[in-house]
């Protein structure tokens, strides 16, 4: 039991340590192709507040996994259509939604820079423009990041992505 214990006290604090730069997780986009104003912007429809950018391109366009992680969920969902959901470092999660084409498996790695998926516009963004809804969400909550506005003490689970690109 000690064994045990020790061993998930090694895993968690690596998954601590381990970088958690991220690259931008649409090929070719730049920052131009999102606006910055948008994580957390509110009101925003069903889920009252934007937890993540949307990255425009054109249908089809290579969606690339933004670090390297686990696939812990790939599939379809109301809201965000076809999606593909990766563990990865620090113990967040990075959520792709709104995709055309799901190039990857559950249990799969996902490789950063390496196609996951293509640009699509399933799920809410039925009849928008297509683009990549791109969020990260951490397990491990950031209490000073809690704030007053709109779902605010859910901000303590979420990164703006746009700040992780390195």
């Amino acid at each position: 039991m000690l064994k045990t214990l020790k061993f998930l006290a090694i895993i968690l604090a690596l998954g601590l340590v381990l970088p958690a730069h991220g690259i931008i997780p649409v090929k070719n986009a730049t920052a131009k192709d999102w606006n910055r104003l948008s994580f957390w912007y509110a009101p925003w429809g069903k889920s009252g507040v934007h937890k993540g950018i949307d990255i425009f391109a054109k249908l089809g366009t290579p969606v690339i996994s933004s670090t390297s992680g686990l696939v812990i969920y790939t599939g379809h969902i109301e809201m965000g259509g076809n999606v593909v959901v990766v563990l990865g470092p620090k113990w967040r999660i990075y959520y792709y939604s709104h995709l055309d084409g799901i190039h990857i498996k559950t249990f799969d790695w996902a490789t950063s820079g390496k196609g996951i998926g293509t640009v699509g516009d399933s799920g809410n963004a039925a009849g928008k423009p297509p683009h990549l809804h791109y969020s990260v969400m951490s397990l491990v909550p950031y209490p000073w990041k809690l704030s007053a506005q709109t779902q605010g003490w859910k901000k303590m689970f979420f990164m703006n992505p746009a700040e992780s690109f390195g």
